[in-house]
């Protein structure tokens, strides 16, 4: 096969920080490649120097053996190179149609008027070809997140590109979207395009790709193709040592028939007065890892956040243990015997210009045996340092820096081990793996495990279905801020599951 894009020594650096080192790549034409790598090892802003987006530092880019300078978007639209972002660039207020032809439209004869009868004809086309289910009429704010992706998908094929960049395609799509995104990939595929899809998620890499590259801190550390390697290599290129991709949870655990938390008729309002929470109700037992599932934007952070009391409820109760704590403080509901892993870690989990010492005792500074007399026990607060350092194995160069120099799996271990020092009876988890590198997660999981097994209760909220499954023993699934159903994960299938994800309800069968 011929080279369609080659790298040769592509370096990207923002101030001292080397994004991308040196990066050299060999695509070729009709394969699908996929580009793996943790949070921050470059995958994102080696796609956006091919993209135009970003401008290297040094190095070239070939396409079909000729350099191209890369100095925005068009550029790269003008030799054939288009991206689909993982957080899409659509007006919702128009059609799909209008979408796809926006900045290239159709004109009558003649005429500056736009022919709408010529544009809904020429997609609808486009849409038959590849075999894609979409109604050109239909506006963007009224279709599912998964034709929103084909939408986008479809203003890069009219604008005749034959490389097809996608970013994190897969992070918002249900089960049945993801797997029709694979079949539209290998579709082009087939019509002679050229593929090339970052992600973390290595169960798709390896039912989608032709070849992998592997980048680990800004470096090419793995190039192969997909017959000589499997998920466990892969993994081992990214993190660099073995690591258990599967969750080794048994479920052997005994569950109380104690409700301890109970949510009822719930409603809540976002800051334009739009309901984003839905008359939700649930009860979760004693020594049990209760699952929120759903696509990311379904009121799934707007209910955590009601939760550990970062938003108003605008009705409705939340008990725990017979006691009413609806809206209350985060510090309160601490003091009542909740521990949270908020959803965002610097946002309202740490403090990234202060010191690890100090992270290590955020939220729980007035603690008597930390501050007495008004002064602080700065040993005291150094020993906690160090302990958490010890029983989380958090890896940092210098334990009295900031905490922003921490990676983020380091930087989350620090919360975690903050909030179960605390001996929390109820652990409030929010895409506790977010950010994470592949060992961190595995030593999230465990931990979390280890704390349900204890006899303590987690609500655990997370974009990753994987995880959902393989930790909770039930789980609800939310659709546009209600709940569509309750499962039990090793009694229902991934159809069912994301039936359930695209608002379809189901019969709540397991419901306790």
């Amino acid at each position: 096969m011929k080279s369609i894009i080659q790298t040769i020594n592509l370096t990207k650096k923002f101030g001292d920080f080397v994004a991308n080192n040196n990066i050299s790549l060999d695509i070729k034409e009709g394969e699908i490649r996929c580009i793996v790598g943790e949070n921050g090892a470059g995958k994102s802003t080696l796609m956006n120097m091919l993209y135009g987006l970003v401008a290297p530092s040094s190095g070239k880019i070939l396409i079909r053996g000729e350099e191209v300078k890369m100095t925005n978007p068009l550029t790269a639209i003008g030799v054939g190179i288009g991206m689909v972002h993982q957080h899409f660039k659509l007006v919702s207020s128009l059609t799909v149609y209008e979408n796809i032809l926006l900045g290239v439209e159709i004109k009558k004869k003649n005429s500056p008027l736009i022919d709408k009868k010529e544009e809904i004809k020429k997609v609808a086309k486009m849409i038959e070809d590849n075999h894609l289910q979409l109604n050109p009429t239909d506006k963007i704010e009224d279709i599912s997140i998964g034709e929103r992706q084909r939408v986008e998908i479809l203003k890069m094929l009219y604008r005749n590109v034959d490389i097809l960049i996608l970013d994190e395609p897969t992070a918002v799509l249900t089960p049945k979207e993801v797997d029709d995104l694979i079949a539209t990939l290998k579709l082009l595929k087939e019509q002679g395009k050229t593929i090339i899809v970052i992600t973390h998620k290595l169960r798709e890499v390896m039912e989608l790709a032709d070849s992998i590259t592997v980048l680990k801190h800004g470096n090419v550390v793995g190039d192969v193709l997909k017959q000589d390697t499997d998920e466990k290599e892969i993994a081992r290129m990214m993190v660099g040592r073995d690591v258990c991709l599967t969750v080794q949870n048994d479920r052997k655990h005994t569950v109380e028939k104690q409700v301890v938390y109970q949510v009822d008729n719930l409603n809540v309002l976002n800051d334009d007065g739009k309901k984003v929470i839905n008359n939700v109700s649930f009860k979760v037992n004693k020594g049990e890892i209760f699952g929120i599932a759903g696509v990311e934007g379904n009121g799934q952070s707007e209910l955590i956040k009601v939760l550990t009391g970062l938003m108003e409820a605008e009705s409705g109760n939340v008990i725990l243990y017979g006691k009413n704590v609806t809206n209350r403080w985060p510090k309160e509901l601490r003091k009542e015997g909740i521990g949270i892993i908020p959803e965002d870690r610097y946002a309202t989990g740490l403090c990234r210009e202060m010191s690890v010492s100090d992270n290590c005792i955020a939220g729980y500074h007035d603690n008597k045996e930390i501050l007495k007399y008004g002064l602080y026990n700065s040993k005291k607060i150094d020993e906690i340092r160090d302990k958490y350092i010890d029983e989380f194995d958090i890896r940092l160069g210098d334990k009295n820096g900031v905490i922003g120099n921490l990676s983020g799996g380091n930087a989350q271990k620090v919360i975690i081990a903050r909030e179960l020092a605390s001996k929390p009876k109820i652990l409030m988890a929010c895409q506790p793996t977010r950010g994470v590198d592949i060992g961190s997660i595995e030593f999230i999981h465990n931990e979390i495990i280890k704390f349900r097994d204890q006899g303590n209760t987690v609500i655990l909220v997370s974009s990753e279905l994987s995880e959902i499954m393989s930790l909770s023993d039930r789980v609800i699934v939310m659709y546009k801020g209600q709940i569509t159903g309750e499962i039990s994960p090793t009694e229902v299938s991934t159809v069912e599951i994301g039936l359930l994800m695209a608002g379809i309800k189901g019969e709540n069968k397991h419901e306790k």
